[in-house]
């Protein structure tokens, strides 16, 4: 397994890439299976977060433990800045696995959102914390006694995909999209050379130029 990568840091004009730009990219290299199947959506629409997956896996348990949050607060205590808390659930449904404290802390310790196929809770005041959350749903149980961690800081399946701890995410209102590390910075050079390019379809669509003249020019739809 490869050693994930430090902070993932933006460029300016990063703030113009978006998961289908991402996907594009990620098809123009030869990875066509990186975007999480549909289905997940973000707490509050016009949502988005960019940044390295911190990876964390849940199962169901019926036992108490003695200290039912400890695994939890040993990963969240361990986000490092611009990270996105990638927790996989197996799309469950049992309980909530991500509120309003757990996005404080994790706004605290300079994480940028989160990405799960399970349920959060404490909705409005995630949402008002302004902490990006992407999630299959909302549900108000405690996952005490309900679900555990079984694996941190290792590859998790979420909606189809693999996630590597370091991976880079971005999550919109369009979906999930995974850049592997491996080819990280030819995704990214494509991603941000199209966000660029589009800039310019745009403005000679939106001036008069037909559509197949666009696209014969440039080569994007």
């Amino acid at each position: 397994m490869s050693t994930p990568r430090g902070p993932f840091v933006p460029l300016p004009g990063d703030e113009a890439l978006t998961s289908p730009i991402v996907s594009d990219a990620l098809d123009a290299a030869g990875r066509r299976g990186q975007v999480l199947e549909a289905g997940l959506r973000p707490l509050v629409p016009g949502s988005r977060c960019f940044g390295r997956a911190a990876t964390v896996q849940f199962a169901p348990t019926t036992l108490d433990s003695a200290d039912p949050y400890d695994d939890s607060i040993s990963f969240i205590d361990g986000l490092l800045p611009g990270a996105v808390a990638v927790v996989a659930t197996a799309d469950s449904t049992r309980s909530a696995f991500w509120g309003e404290l757990f996005s404080a802390a994790a706004l605290g310790h300079g994480a940028v959102g989160v990405v799960t196929d399970g349920c959060l809770r404490d909705t409005p005041k995630i949402a008002g914390l302004g902490f990006p959350a992407f999630a299959r749903g909302n549900r108000p149980l405690d996952y005490r006694a309900r679900m555990r961690i079984v694996a941190a800081a290792e590859p998790v399946v979420l909606r189809g995909v693999t996630v590597h701890p370091g991976d880079l995410v971005l999550a919109d209102d369009d979906g999930v999209a995974v850049i592997p590390q491996d080819i990280e910075e030819d995704v990214l050079d494509r991603a941000r050379s199209r966000a660029a390019a589009e800039s310019t379809v745009l403005a000679e669509l939106l001036a008069g130029d037909g559509l197949r003249t666009v696209w014969e020019r440039h080569g994007i739809l």
